[in-house]
């Protein structure tokens, strides 16, 4: 592992992700394996004026003994002061930085799935309540470590792995190019644009048609889809996913009907799910079903009234890095900018114009799974019920 490179991408997180502002609090999550990176944003936050960086922890081995040994009537128990922190950051207008990738896989594969389910942390309500507001500039990126090199790379040796791992991250958050910042900026005008010529038909629905997947998502119809940057609501520009080549919506949470079978594998919080099939009828998920991992799913789906809907549908077309790559990462954070994808849970209220803010999904949850790639077409549907070519093989047709 490169110090210049872990440097590079402190750097990248805290300019282009967060867009770190001086004199504010910069929340971040550490977990085992991630300190070099978490050390060198703290630093390239300080460099950038930050007034204070919180940072929390969070050991899945903990988690582990937690779901093992306490009492069944605890798993569901959140400390208090969780949510506190998540609503002060928000208050305070804060940054919040976010690493994704694996650092203990297969941990929780003896753990009983159904308790396993009942326990969200790290996820947190309060959390995904203040990032749906827009109090916060934030943003997510990979950070490699051993254990995810493993999982990705099995065939090669631990030390070559990481390596591997790292040269991927790199060329996909665009740390080979000469300035990334102005890459990525080149990139947001792109999603930018093909959101807008989404935009621009005002469908009614969009129709996914592939192996084992015939779905329609119904539109809100103020839905607009959005890529390449987001703003907090007083208007500070940030990206909230490093890399991101989606552009995505909010669908309607009432008008979702048919199966869809992922397409990639989905690591939800250290339980891998594989083989998912969901089948939604009148909005709801009505069935899931999974090779591994589905009590998981099932139980988070149940959380809440909002849990079994839609909160996003999000189209990513072949142009991007990732899927180029071929190669299955195991993480959400990069494998949904590989394919396109959709989220049960909390939708995103720039996803849709005021008119329908109280139709926008609410949920303690957000969670994405992928269900595009090149055998996988999407069609828009008008109000009048035809269908017009959107993604084909991959390719923007619209």
């Amino acid at each position: 592992m490169s110090e210049d490179l872990v440097r590079r991408m402190a750097a990248l997180a805290v300019e282009v992700g967060a867009n770190v502002q001086p004199g504010q609090v910069v929340g971040m999550g550490c977990r085992p394996g991630t300190e070099p990176l978490v050390r060198a944003i703290a630093e390239a936050a300080y460099r950038r004026g930050a007034r204070f960086v919180d940072v929390g922890w969070y050991d899945p081995h903990v988690k582990r003994a937690r779901l093992r040994h306490a009492a069944e009537d605890t798993l569901e128990w959140v400390p208090p002061w969780y949510g506190e922190r998540a609503r002060a950051l928000g208050e305070m207008r804060a940054a919040n930085i976010a690493l994704a990738g694996a650092v203990a896989p297969g941990l929780f594969d003896d753990v009983d799935p159904a308790r396993a389910g009942r326990d969200r942390l790290p996820s947190i309500r309060e959390f995904t309540e203040v990032i749906m507001s827009g109090r916060l500039n934030w943003t997510v990126i990979p950070c490699p470590t051993p254990a995810w090199a493993a999982l990705v790379h099995p065939d090669l040796a631990p030390e070559e792995a990481l390596a591997r791992l790292w040269e991927q991250v790199a060329h996909i958050c665009r740390l080979d190019e000469p300035d990334p910042a102005t890459a990525w900026a080149a990139r947001g005008r792109e999603l930018k644009d093909s959101a807008a010529r989404v935009n621009a038909r005002r469908f009614d629905a969009l129709h996914f048609r592939g192996p084992g997947t015939d779905l329609v998502v119904g539109l809100l119809p103020t839905t607009t889809f959005v890529g390449g940057g987001e703003t907090r609501d007083d208007g500070l520009p940030f990206m909230p996913n490093l890399p991101t080549e989606e552009v995505f919506a909010t669908p309607d949470p009432l008008r979702t009907e048919g199966v869809v079978a992922s397409t990639r594998p989905l690591d939800l919080a250290g339980t891998l799910i594989t083989g998912l099939t969901v089948r939604f009828a009148a909005g709801r998920a009505v069935e899931i079903t999974a090779d591994t991992g589905q009590e998981v799913l099932r139980a988070r789906a149940a959380v809440d009234e909002g849990a079994a809907r839609l909160g996003e549908v999000a189209l990513v077309d072949s142009s991007g890095r990732i899927g180029a790559l071929d190669t299955v990462f195991y993480d959400t954070l990069l494998d949904e900018n590989a394919t396109s994808h959709i989220a049960i849970g909390a939708g995103y209220p720039m996803g849709a114009g005021a008119e329908d803010a109280e139709r926008v999904n609410t949920s303690a949850i957000h969670i994405d799974f992928m269900i595009g790639g090149p055998e996988v077409d999407v069609f828009g549907r008008t109000a009048e019920g035809a269908e017009v070519p959107v993604l084909i093989g991959g390719d923007w047709r619209v």
